[in-house]
């Protein structure tokens, strides 16, 4: 293991070999690129690569047996404490690969789950990354064996009723999964009522919710920061969020409005964790405006952006109500033609008005003009424009005041009979 200052604590990072196959299938080189940001934010020290480029992976050990036998020899070499293979493997292929390299195995979709559970805070958060690391364990129970210590949460084996006289561990261990899956089921049920409930409490009041989506580490939480003056957490790394985060803000036409992070996506998303999460992504469905953020430096900004788009449809996500971005325009390489959109950089807020008008411009027919005379016995009226849109001029007379500006159209009844 190598130890690490970061931010002013020590990390332990676990030295680390990711393996592949090329089938031909997919870019195996962003794939394996992918697969060593996603080790780095699970605190994993990549010191060597393996790539087999082959048909079809091996049944028995996903790689061929002259390759793993590589493997191995660079596992001694490099004193490698950790095999993270790019792929879903099976539970007897975990534990044939283990016993092989004498060394423990993981695959790229229990990585993702042990981010997962390091980073959320939320109980829902919490709920959901357990819900997939159960139903990704129950399958693999019969080979994984000292493979699953590696997670927490509510995991196979653990306390509860006794087994049944004549009941195997493993019958135990898989029933004792379906009824903790059963339990989050419900609870997250729950969640979700709540949130349909303050969802339509939310639609009463009237207040526009802008949903941020796009694949991870494209910057999210960096412009929900810059947008609303916030401090949410950010980092160079995959899934630096993981749990929706509102924040309130004001658009320039004086509307208020709440911008929603979301957890963002990788390629080849296990559907486990789609399923899981889709209570947290329908805050994209709610919304009254999604922006799908993509890196447009990343030479895979196309394939992000169809990953993003895929699932929003999966979702329910109305087309009409997606407006594209396309942040880190600061490190752009080449010039890039845009069929829609908005290019902003979050870093330095270049396109931020440009964005916000354009959410503006979405949002226009909530809004209406007003040209009116008030009464200086009304005077209080003033305040509940600037509450809910914006005051562009105030002219005193000896009939009143003369008010020109724009107000949210719930409000307009207030205002009818002042009308010039």
């Amino acid at each position: 293991m190598t130890n690490i200052i970061d931010n002013g604590q020590e990390k332990i990072l676990t030295r680390t070999l990711i393996a592949g196959v090329d089938c031909g299938e997919y870019d195996i080189d962003d794939s394996m690129k992918e697969l060593e940001n996603l080790c780095e934010a699970g605190d994993l020290q990549v010191v060597c690569q393996v790539v087999q480029r082959k048909d079809n992976p091996e049944n028995k050990y996903y790689l061929g047996e002259g390759k793993m036998a590589e493997v191995k020899e660079l596992c001694h070499n490099n004193e490698v404490e950790l095999c993270v293979f790019d792929c879903e493997l099976t539970g007897s292929q975990i534990k044939n690969i283990s016993d092989f390299l004498e060394v423990e195995v993981i695959d790229r979709t229990m990585l993702i789950l042990e981010i997962f559970s390091k980073r959320a805070t939320t109980s829902e958060g919490k709920l959901q990354t357990e819900l997939a690391l159960l139903r990704y364990q129950l399958p693999r129970l019969s080979g994984m064996g000292a493979s699953l210590s590696r997670q927490g949460g509510g995991g196979a084996g653990g306390g509860g009723a006794r087994r049944g006289a004549g009941e195997s561990k493993l019958e135990y261990d898989r029933r004792h999964i379906n009824q903790r899956i059963a339990l989050i089921r419900e609870k997250l049920e729950q969640v979700e009522k709540r949130r349909d409930i303050l969802s339509e409490k939310r639609k009463k009041n009237d207040v526009p919710v802008i949903a941020l989506t796009g694949y991870t580490n494209v910057g999210k939480s960096s412009l929900l920061n810059k947008i609303t003056n916030s401090e949410i957490f950010e980092k160079d790394m995959l899934f630096a969020t993981l749990d929706p985060t509102a924040r309130r803000f004001v658009l320039p036409s004086g509307q208020n409005a709440i911008l929603v992070d979301t957890v963002g996506f990788v390629s080849r998303l296990p559907h486990k964790l789609v399923e899981a999460f889709k209570s947290t992504l329908k805050q994209a469905k709610y919304a009254d405006i999604v922006l799908n953020v993509c890196d447009i430096s990343s030479e895979d900004r196309d394939n992000q952006l169809q990953i993003t788009r895929e699932v929003l449809d999966e979702i329910g996500v109305d087309k009409d109500n997606i407006i594209t971005v396309y942040n880190k325009c600061d490190r752009e390489h080449q010039p890039f033609l845009m069929e829609n959109g908005v290019r902003v950089s979050a870093k330095s807020g270049f396109g931020l008005e440009t964005l916000l008008e354009k959410i503006d411009e979405k949002l226009s027919g909530r809004m209406q003009q007003l040209n009116i005379l008030l009464p200086y016995s009304q005077t209080g009226l003033i305040s509940t424009i600037r509450e809910n849109g914006v005051v562009h001029s105030e002219e005193y007379t000896a009939e009143g005041i003369i008010v020109k500006g724009i107000v949210d159209k719930k409000f307009a009844y207030l205002y009818k009979s002042y009308e010039i």
